[in-house]
């Protein structure tokens, strides 16, 4: 079972950009690896469309997406002309081959209660040291939010540089809150700009 900071189990696969390693392919970028039951499922199809749609967003954050299916590349090379067709976006992202569910079992992504040829939608981002940061997991007929990954990814790198924790619904340009693990002389030097208290654990502060 993989658990929030490990280190996200390195392996190698064919896919559609050719062989990777998978360690490697990410360098020092973030990166999202999601998980379809099998191609030419329509939820799926729309997903992998709006993946490519935001492709763009996910190259201003340093995040490479990679998708995972349990058909062979040749099966997805076929699908994805039909997801351009039918959502008007190219995959423009690698997709993975993982017909013997290496993969798939490595990171935990087949349920054990549900169809054990397919994979269920489960969403992971690792950070450039190579560490699960999230890991979310769906339904087969619930179709992924994407602006809310984009979101916490905001919200990840976020913290990371500013150290600060984030609240509810957070966007960037939001206030954010700082952590109770930085006390309130920490906080002076960390936050010259200054806070405001609503309780001694909930100090709102303004960030760039």
């Amino acid at each position: 079972m993989i658990q929030l900071g490990q280190v996200a189990p390195d392996f190698e696969a064919d896919t559609t950009k050719g062989r990777i390693r998978f360690h490697e392919s990410l360098g020092n970028s973030w990166g999202v690896l999601f998980s379809h039951p099998k191609d030419y499922t329509p939820v799926c199809t729309t997903e992998l469309g709006e993946t490519a749609r935001l492709k763009p967003e996910f190259d201003k954050r340093d995040v490479k997406v990679i998708g995972l299916s349990v058909d062979l590349v040749s099966s997805h090379e076929g699908w994805e002309k039909d997801i351009a067709e039918t959502q008007g976006h190219a995959v423009n992202f690698p997709m993975i081959a993982d017909p013997e569910q290496k993969i798939s079992k490595l990171y935990g992504m087949v349920h054990p209660e549900a169809d054990p040829t397919i994979t269920v939608r489960t969403v992971f981002v690792i950070d450039p040291n190579k560490k699960v940061r999230l890991m979310m997991v769906y339904p087969p007929s619930t179709g992924r939010n994407f602006d809310e990954i984009l979101r916490v990814i905001d919200s990840l790198q976020a913290t990371d540089t500013k150290k600060v924790a984030t609240p509810v619904n957070w966007r960037p340009g939001d206030r954010a809150i700082i952590p109770p693990s930085i006390s309130d002389e920490q906080a002076k030097t960390l936050f010259p700009q200054g806070w405001k208290a609503d309780r001694p654990y909930l100090r709102w502060v303004e960030v760039k």
